[in-house]
């Protein structure tokens, strides 16, 4: 990532406590071991790491007074003494029992209704995490930039190419040229033909799919704008991204892959892509809108004989 989009990511104001949770789980897989352990620490006890002083946590989790300023930064608080505010109002949450406890994995032998039960609440944790670490600077950026492209590309490969067709359909009946792509040599093509005044949007969680970042690097090379869908926000993706929108997902088990959760926290970004692109062009979206429900009209009929 490079220095602007890391300064991109991490300004602003700090996250509400209930954003501090949701951040750890979205950033600690792409720390580096010694800051997953004050992250772990900080998101496991919050009323307890926030009556530590900064050497108290390092002392704590067998790292350095800068790591945890590190990590603390890279959560988004200017400095620890920040993190720890948003430590105790998180354990204040939590103790007043609006925090939810964290469901256990689904097991082998689980009965139906308890994997309804827990894979809902999983679904429903990753949409609150990415609503709560969801940059709407960033977001209302990507907005803009889609409202007024000439053309659109978006690149996505396996789970998430199925929320870039998504996201093309959307654009397209409401009247904008877009193309999704999962074939990748297709899309390095296209990438070619992309000037200013284009977006280019790349869809992965992982943040480093090759087949992905490939294209909107040759975007970004051609001025286009470009945006970056994905849960990594420190990935190789993120090099040829202007704008970043950040995804959550669930904890990862063998019976609940990563890109179950990840398509979940993928299509509200794209949701949220849409609607507030709508909103932006209402005068002209409204109107190819409806002429595309009277278009498919008559397939949602009863046929008469």
């Amino acid at each position: 990532m490079t220095n602007d989009v890391k300064e991109s990511f991490t300004s602003g104001a700090p996250p509400a406590p209930a954003a501090l949770a949701a951040k750890v789980r979205t950033l600690a897989p792409s720390m580096t071991r010694s800051m997953q352990r004050v992250a772990e620490a900080v998101a496991g006890d919050p009323a307890g790491c926030a009556a530590l002083t900064v050497t108290g946590l390092a002392e704590l989790t067998g790292t350095s007074e800068a790591t945890v300023v590190r990590t603390a930064r890279l959560l988004g608080y200017p400095g620890y003494r920040d993190l720890r505010l948003a430590l105790a109002g998180l354990a204040a949450q939590q103790q007043s029992g609006r925090a939810p406890a964290v469901t256990a994995d689904i097991a082998v032998d689980d009965p139906i209704a308890d994997v309804v039960a827990k894979l809902a609440y999983d679904e429903q944790q990753t949409l609150a995490d990415t609503a709560a670490g969801l940059d709407t600077v960033q977001l209302g950026a990507a907005v803009a930039a889609l409202a007024t492209a000439r053309r659109i590309d978006i690149y996505g490969i396996g789970a998430s190419g199925l929320v870039a067709q998504d996201l093309g359909q959307k654009l397209l009946r409401i009247g904008l040229i877009a193309h999704a792509h999962s074939d990748p040599h297709l899309a390095v093509t296209n990438a070619v033909q992309l000037r200013s005044g284009d977006v280019a949007i790349a869809i992965t969680h992982s943040g480093s799919t090759g087949d992905v970042i490939e294209p909107l690097r040759v975007a970004f090379d051609h001025g286009a704008t470009t945006v970056a869908i994905t849960g990594r926000p420190d990935g190789p993706v993120t090099q040829y991204a202007d704008h970043i929108l950040t995804t959550s997902t669930a904890r990862e088990s063998e019976l609940r892959p990563a890109a179950m959760s990840s398509r979940t926290s993928q299509l509200l970004v794209v949701d949220c892509l849409f609607t507030c692109v709508t909103q932006r062009t209402y005068e002209t979206a409204a109107p190819a809108l409806a002429a595309s429900y009277e278009a498919l009209a008559h397939r949602h009929s009863p046929r008469t004989r």
